[in-house]
């Protein structure tokens, strides 16, 4: 790759972060504030966005910040890999930010300045850690990202969110300190701590043991953002949060932030011959493939509408870590492309049960028949979501988990294809009740409602349109195909 200096990546980042003050001082002129968030989240797409050419053309972008210590230098490199997820963040966040001026002031939601400010410093974050060139400038980032969101969490202040806050809280900062220890201990093997395709860390540094330890701790350490059981019950009670702050949570930001972290240890730290020499990616891989068929079989028994989403989440989330650990190219592939594809499809069905809430006040899903008839619109993009999470074509879900599929029968575990099979179907038996209740159920009491505002069916439409079209062309605008290929090409 052909290193070049930049600037663009820490204006990407900054240009967030810049907003925060300008929020803030806007407080009491609602328009103007909100003109600040859609304005830096369409500035910071841009930006991101012209990354693309650049790094499609094998160029890799670089803007150093200087050093946390002698020896410890801070610096922004734009892979494929960090470039694939900031797109997904950046473009997501315009959506979510217009969908957020709906639903809070749909409910006429106290505290609005302080949110909109804490979702500027998640997505800031977030998009630093998508750049982060080495593992101390990423570990800054992803914990600025655990506090930021901690206020948009609690934002109710009811007992139930304030509790749900201390949990995430605790579960965030101690899974820091792991990955905390993890680097230091990595910063004394290692003469560097540079992101390095094919991974840095080889057993002739120390013995396998120590390294076993090392790749467990940096595990644990992402895995809470990644959900993987039994670290996950943060996620579920998190659901106390806002429906766009679930959002934020479930699809664009924090538990991305812990897949990517993921693949960045598997494949960027580790890489693909320490992890087999020293025998722990298939205890991944089971980790990974266990996780998302027990989420599976408790999202059949949550009536309540955001839980069932959270635990679909955990359960996808570990597709993505059980594709890394496979450690075959097409599982990879499939790996990077569910971190895009699901994001697309989960936010849509959060948006669509946010709607749901705003304008019926309906949060159980056995409450919502013949709700489908007076929300078509709600509902259909509903019903594209959960087709492409179940892997029916032509929606992205299927195009992401052919990928998957292909990769486990490459590595010849036929176990871990079979999961994936079960777990489709398990997708089907827990979503499609949602939309068939709603399209063809009869309500046991009569409920007027109609479509929420615009603002709210919007970014649902665009989202679930885009499930299709990525489904279909999934090379499209984005070029994701283009730069899954390229994240293969540089891991084996």
């Amino acid at each position: 790759m052909n290193q070049t200096t930049s600037a663009i990546p820490i204006l990407a980042v900054a240009v967030s972060l810049a907003a925060v003050p300008l929020i803030v001082a806007s407080s009491r002129r609602p328009n103007l504030r909100e003109f600040w968030t859609l304005a830096a989240a369409v500035i910071k797409f841009g930006l991101v966005f012209s990354l693309l050419g650049p790094v499609l053309s094998g160029e890799t972008p670089i803007a150093r910040l200087g050093s946390l210590a002698p020896g410890l230098p801070l610096y922004l490199r734009v892979d494929a890999f960090g470039l694939f997820f900031a797109l997904v963040a950046s473009a997501l966040w315009i959506l979510t930010s217009v969908y957020s001026i709906g639903y809070i002031r749909g409910l006429d939601s106290p505290k609005q300045t302080r949110y909109f400010a804490s979702f500027a410093v998640c997505l800031g974050s977030t998009i630093g850690l998508a750049f982060s060139g080495n593992l101390i400038t990423f570990l800054i980032f992803y914990e600025m990202l655990s506090i930021a969101t901690y206020p948009l969490v609690i934002h109710k202040e009811n007992q139930e969110s304030l509790a749900a806050g201390r949990k995430y809280l605790t579960y965030a900062l101690s899974a820091g300190l792991l990955l905390i220890l993890a680097t230091a201990w990595t910063s004394q093997l290692a003469p560097t701590l540079e992101f390095k395709a094919g991974g840095f860390l080889v057993p002739a540094m120390t013995g396998k043991g120590e390294l076993r330890i090392l790749f467990s701790l940096f595990i644990l350490g992402v895995g809470v953002k990644a959900a993987i059981m039994p670290l996950h019950s943060w996620l579920p009670t998190a659901m106390a949060a806002p429906t766009p702050v679930s959002a934020l949570l479930h699809a664009v930001a924090v538990v991305k932030a812990g897949v990517f972290g993921v693949v960045r240890v598997v494949f960027f730290i580790f890489g693909p011959n320490t992890l087999s020499s020293i025998g722990v990616a298939d205890i991944l891989a089971w980790s990974g493939a266990i996780t998302f068929v027990l989420a599976s079989f408790v999202a059949l028994r949550q009536d309540h509408l955001k839980r069932r989403l959270a635990y679909s989440t955990i359960g996808h989330l570990s597709y993505i870590v059980m594709g890394a650990a496979v450690l075959t190219p097409a599982a990879l592939t499939g790996a990077t492309l569910h971190l895009a594809f699901h994001a697309v499809m989960k936010i849509t069905l959060f948006f669509c049960a946010g709607a749901i809430y705003v304008k019926a006040h309906l949060e159980n899903i056995s409450d919502m028949d013949g709700l489908g008839r007076q929300m078509p619109f709600t509902f259909g993009a509903f019903t594209v979501g959960a087709l492409g999470l179940a892997g029916v074509p032509p929606v992205c879900g299927f195009v992401s988990k052919w990928y998957l599929g292909k990769g486990t029968v490459d590595a010849g575990d036929f176990w871990f294809l079979g999961f994936l099979l079960l777990s489709g179907l398990l997708n089907a038996a827990y979503f499609f009740p949602v939309f068939l209740r709603g399209f063809f159920g009869a309500p046991a009491k009569e409920i007027r409602v109609n479509e929420a505002s615009a603002p709210m069916v919007v970014p649902l439409t665009i989202t679930a349109a885009a499930a299709l079209v990525l489904g279909i062309a999934p090379n499209a605008v984005f070029h994701f195909v283009d730069l899954a290929q390229l994240v293969v090409k540089s891991a084996f």
